[in-house]
């Protein structure tokens, strides 16, 4: 099987560094020139917990991928969720018609992806490991968990070439069949809106970001929210930190907080060292993903559909701007907001919990380590596709 991976980041890193050494057909392709340049002359070196490795690869800026002779049997894409089109169309000129794309990614893009290489060929992959890509030519593996991906038809089938993409990456980590992709992707969304902005914003890392008190119970009303739109959407939400969504979803209400907090912290034991993708981004001035992070499920329980089975109090419905000013369109007056469901007072005592997060959070953001320099020479800061 021969291999593309569009957007050699920290995860594309590992899995095509890890691929090729198992003796795999891998075809790395990236836009940071330094990070492909170090690639070519001295390999890609791998560190952290999947050990200390310096593998030849084979590794092409993006306009070289016209020395591509032989299709891709599979193109895994791994860019940032703001780059999926370009980077899914790039991965379909090089594929076998029979190929098939692999949405390699944080966020909800599977559907994306198939708007441009086709449903038929898509598959979906979730990421449960963590990586960091530091330096050109040089990515680690930060987490010592066993599961490393879950890998699934978009509408659940168990195939033949699902089995075949779980024994490929079995070479890279633990690997399993998904009947549940969606929900498996609402249940790692929800476990990026729980640690990726705290993190982006406080400066912890990923191990910190579930030990720190305050921060780790914005974590839990944070994973909450997300837990409910995916619900209310129809997604049948799988566990996050091995804990049972409705635990998450008690424990913002203030049922067993304690525990699921000793747990989210007994996770972190297999964390230490990493930098969630989104920190990572903040530190090298680079744009986020928060937007199809967090901001997806803002959008998502805005949703009609979702409005309706959902909290309406937590997400209100969007409003209609004004019709713009002219000679035959005198401006609006400006909208009234939405009427506010009063709160209880075990809603008010509950309120109580992120503020105090908040508080933490804040501080943390004042004492926070100045981000470093662009990392390139020219001063433009190339975006990268570290996905943990």
């Amino acid at each position: 099987m021969r291999i593309g991976i569009v957007g050699a980041g920290a995860i594309g890193c590992i899995v095509g560094g890890l691929l090729t050494k198992a003796g795999r057909d891998v075809t790395l392709l990236d836009q940071w020139p330094e990070h492909v340049e170090v690639m070519k002359r001295q390999g890609l070196r791998l560190g952290g917990t999947c050990g200390e490795h310096r593998i030849p690869v084979r590794a092409l800026h993006l306009h070289e991928a016209q020395t591509v002779e032989e299709p891709f049997d599979a193109a895994f894409v791994a860019v940032k969720s703001y780059d999926t089109e370009w980077a899914t169309a790039l991965a379909c000129a090089y594929l076998r018609p029979e190929g098939v794309v692999v949405d390699f990614q944080n966020g909800i893009n599977d559907e994306r992806v198939a708007a441009v290489a086709g449903r038929a060929r898509t598959l979906g992959c979730v990421i449960t490991i963590g990586a960091g890509l530091y330096e050109p030519g040089h990515a680690m593996r930060t987490d010592a968990g066993t599961l490393g991906f879950k890998i699934g038809e978009l509408d659940g089938r168990d195939t033949e070439r699902a089995r075949a993409l779980v024994a490929l990456m079995n070479d890279v980590a633990l690997t399993r069949l998904t009947q549940n992709l969606r929900g498996e992707r609402w249940s790692k969304l929800a476990l990026n809106c729980m640690l990726n902005p705290v993190a982006g914003l406080s400066g912890l890392g990923t191990a910190e970001v579930r030990t720190e008190p305050g921060p780790r119970r914005l974590a839990v009303h944070l994973g909450a929210e997300a837990i409910r739109v995916g619900r209310a959407g129809g997604h049948e939400v799988e566990p996050i930190f091995r804990i049972a969504p409705q635990r998450l979803v008690d424990a913002a209400e203030g049922r067993g907080l304690a525990e699921v907090e000793a747990d989210i912290g007994r996770d972190a034991v297999s964390r230490a060292g990493g930098r969630p993708s989104l920190l990572q981004d903040v530190m090298r001035r680079r744009r986020t993903e928060i937007e199809y992070l967090n901001g997806h499920v803002v959008a998502e329980g805005r949703r009609p559909h979702v409005l309706q089975r959902g909290d309406r109090r937590r997400v209100p419905a969007p409003r209609r701007r004004p019709p713009r000013a002219g000679p035959e369109a005198p401006r609006a007056a400006p909208e009234a907001p939405p009427p506010v469901e009063p709160l209880s007072d075990r809603a008010c005592a509950r309120e109580e919990l992120p503020r105090e997060a908040l508080e933490i959070l804040a501080q943390r953001f004042r004492a926070r380590p100045s981000v470093g320099a662009p990392s390139s020479a020219s001063g433009c800061t190339p975006f990268r596709s570290a996905v943990c």
